[in-house]
């Protein structure tokens, strides 16, 4: 196995030994990760990356937390969280994707210049998907109002075209920047993607940054659209709950006869099930509920437990839309 120096000042950022990742997850759950790099800007997550690389490890990267379950105890290797990356900006008028990247507006410019001559927004992977939405409520931007309420950051929510029934991540992206195994970056232009349902279909390449652009309409109505649809989220959602978001993709509608997959843990008595202080969300069977105790190993089994029942009732094979991080999956990479 790959060692990894002992000393935070032998890597190029922020670096903490043993950190605590249950508090940086939406589900509140798991142990530690062996070291855990912060880098602040896109330069420093190259150094970041092609440092664990060159200890022998491919590192694990950690956004807002949201749509994953980190397991009990030491999490060996190396995990790079975005946390620090929280730029939002408005790139220099009309200038291409890949530019618009690497160039912010002077904010003396930025609050004369009408937002609607080029409505578009630059995050770094690590701005939040809640700050992204304000951002673009306040400049009058729509286009992104359906993923109200959704958690994370922009990062995350770009790789897994995070969205519901009233539109997806991708609707609005201009371009992409991804890192490739090596470190180095390349820009992916909307025309040139394929993104999948909850799948942004990026070969598993970080995101580092995006361009999204929007369509100008007033504010009012876009903050009236917000609250209607997180209104009706609450309804049905545990949103205001400590979970880490669906826990299963949504089956192919011919083959489950359109029933989601919330609907059919529903109907199959899935909601009755619970392990420890994990439990199925009563507003919603495809969310898992952390009522204050709960551990990895109590949400890995009550996953498990759902995915069994639906399959043993209905035949339908739920795929996880919750990403695992398991202490035994160490991820190594050859020593360059």
């Amino acid at each position: 196995m790959a060692s990894v120096d002992s000393s935070p000042s032998a890597w190029p950022c922020a670096a903490l030994r043993d950190a605590d990742l249950a508090r940086r997850t939406t589900l509140r759950v798991g142990g530690q990760a062996e070291w855990l790099l912060e880098p602040a800007t896109p330069e420093e997550f190259q150094d970041a990356w092609r440092a664990a690389r060159e200890r022998g490890f491919v590192p694990r990267l950690l956004g807002g937390g949201a749509n994953l379950v980190v397991d009990d105890g030491v999490l060996p290797g190396v995990v790079i969280a975005t946390d620090r990356m929280r730029r939002i900006f408005r790139p220099f008028p009309e200038v291409s994707g890949e530019e618009a990247l690497n160039s912010e507006t002077p904010r003396g410019e930025m609050v004369q210049r009408d937002p609607a001559e080029d409505p578009r927004l630059v995050c770094w992977a690590g701005a939040t998907m809640p700050a992204l939405l304000r951002s673009a409520r306040e400049l009058g931007y729509s286009g992104l109002e359906g993923i109200v309420g959704v958690p994370g950051q922009v990062g995350g929510g770009v790789a897994m075209n995070a969205g519901g029934k009233w539109g997806d991540m991708w609707d609005c992206i201009e371009l992409v920047r991804v890192g490739n195994d090596d470190g180095s970056f390349v820009d992916i232009a909307r025309a040139d993607a394929d993104p999948l349902y909850r799948n942004a279909n990026l070969g598993g390449r970080p995101v580092i940054g995006a361009v999204l652009r929007f369509d100008p309409q007033p504010k009012l109505l876009i903050q009236e659209r917000m609250s209607e649809y997180l209104l009706h989220k609450r309804t049905v959602q545990p949103v205001t709950e400590w979970s880490a978001g669906c826990v299963f993709k949504n089956p192919d509608p011919e083959i489950s006869d359109g029933r989601s997959a919330g609907r059919l843990v529903d109907e199959v008595g899935g909601k009755e099930l619970s392990r420890g202080a994990a439990i199925v969300s009563p507003l919603h069977g495809n969310f898992i509920v952390n009522t204050g105790q709960a551990t990895a190993t109590d949400v890995f089994t009550l996953m498990e437990d759902l995915h069994d029942l639906v399959a043993q009732k209905t035949g339908i094979d739920l795929v996880f839309e919750v990403k695992r991080w398991r202490a035994q999956d160490v991820l190594t990479a050859p020593t360059s």
